[in-house]
């Protein structure tokens, strides 16, 4: 994952409202794709903050591996 960048967050939620408004879109991908442009962050500050979670969550996932063996 790179630094923030708002133009890019742009494009990621035009390029997704571009799958949405086709009308043949199955209803199983509408659904997945409508909650993957409501989770897109708005701001730096949201995706730091998922940045550090997420390489939180897998440290301590793996870690917690190597420590029980």
């Amino acid at each position: 994952m790179g630094p923030y960048s708002e133009e890019r967050q742009r494009q990621r939620a035009a390029a997704i409202q571009r799958l949405l408004d086709n009308p043949t879109l199955d209803p199983e991908a509408r659904r997945i794709w409508t909650n993957v442009q409501r989770r897109l962050s708005r701001s730096e500050e949201q995706y730091n903050a998922r940045v550090v979670k997420m390489y939180n969550d897998m440290r301590t996932r793996y870690t917690k591996e190597w420590l029980d063996e």
